[in-house]
């Protein structure tokens, strides 16, 4: 059956929004007046390359099963959607308008997938092993999600790899890495029979005989989202150095013994607080992986573009150990390197 998903985020909102649509179902994506016109006047582009194939394809959501549309966060109604996408980073959520749209969001009881890098604070609330009570310093505005039911909302890992190409219009995503999305069940019957309704119809979709990548794959474990975390600690959040940003593959590979100590530690974290061995990533696979990201994180390039505020995973895994009494002094000094880095942004942007 179709379903009616609302997506908040039309940037990397669109890459699911599109495989949703080509299996048949209706998406809104919530963005900007400027981008939700165009949306709805031109459709969206996002560009995924095939694997038999030397260049991407572009699939526009005209031309597929389902609707797409787009909205600003004023004029969307929850109640009238069979599910909700979180696809913004953390901090966008404090916007006045979107605060108050996650705020009728809870109030309408509406089932919500994150696909953040950062689990939602309710979802968190989901693990019996962990006290939640510590964590808030992490998130930008921790009691926006006060309001939400644990048992409603669930957690997808954001690992494909898009990004909006700098000189084309903000309706077109291009896909540098077509991985899969990875969503762990709600734990409600009729709930997860409408993940693996979509996880279906993704799968199914072929253009002209043949497969697309980017399939939404559903999980029993609460933890196979956070299989990211040692890859985040290792990579994405180291960096940001004192002396400026390095590329991920230099984070990783210039002290090879000491990235994967700090990988396990995070690994060790997350088993620790439930997960089974065979949820997590193995090191060796993510090293090879790291050769080739020759740039900087998106965190650490927001942040050298002045950011004051960025999503803080490094802080929450420091947080989460502090929780049960774990602790590594390479995760809490990366803490306070973006803690300062975030700091002296601030006070520019203050002066």
């Amino acid at each position: 059956m179709p379903y009616k998903i609302l997506i908040l985020g039309a940037s990397y909102g669109s890459l699911l929004g599109t495989k949703l649509i080509a299996a048949g179902h209706d998406v809104t994506l919530v963005c900007r007046a400027e981008t939700a016109a165009l949306i709805n006047e031109k459709g969206t582009e996002v560009r995924i390359k095939l694997r038999d194939e030397d260049e991407h394809r572009s699939f526009f959501s005209g031309a597929l099963a389902g609707n797409m549309t787009a909205a600003t966060p004023d004029d969307v109604k929850p109640e009238d959607y069979d599910l909700v996408c979180l696809a913004m980073q953390e901090p966008q959520y404090s916007h006045p308008s979107l605060k108050d749209l996650l705020a009728r969001i809870a109030k309408a009881k509406a089932p919500c997938m994150s696909i953040m890098n950062m689990p939602p604070l309710p979802y968190l609330k989901r693990i019996p092993s962990l006290d939640c009570s510590g964590l808030a310093d992490a998130f930008l505005e921790a009691d926006i999600w006060d309001q939400f039911d644990p048992k409603l909302m669930t957690l997808c890992s954001p690992d494909p790899q898009a990004f909006r190409p700098p000189v084309e219009a903000p309706n077109v995503l291009h896909v540098g890495l077509p991985t899969n999305f990875k969503v762990s069940k709600f734990n409600d019957p009729k709930l997860d029979a409408m993940l693996t309704d979509l996880e279906a119809g993704i799968q199914d979709y072929r253009i002209d005989g043949k497969d697309v990548p980017v399939k939404l794959r559903v999980y029993d474990s609460l933890f196979v989202p956070f299989a990211k975390w040692s890859m985040l600690a290792t990579g994405n959040y180291r960096c940001i150095t004192s002396d400026g940003p390095r590329a991920i593959q230099e984070a990783v590979h210039s002290d090879v013994a000491k990235s994967e100590e700090i990988y396990n530690y995070v690994r060790d974290l997350v088993v620790h607080l439930g997960a089974d061995e065979s949820d997590m990533v193995p090191f060796q696979k993510y090293a090879n992986a790291a050769q080739n990201l020759l740039k900087p994180s998106s965190a650490a390039r927001a942040v050298y573009s002045g950011a004051t505020n960025i999503e803080r995973v490094d802080k929450l895994i420091k947080l989460a150990g502090d929780a049960v009494g774990m602790h590594h002094p390479d995760i809490d000094a990366s803490v306070v390197t973006v803690d300062k880095k975030l700091a002296e942004n601030k006070n520019s942007a203050n002066s």
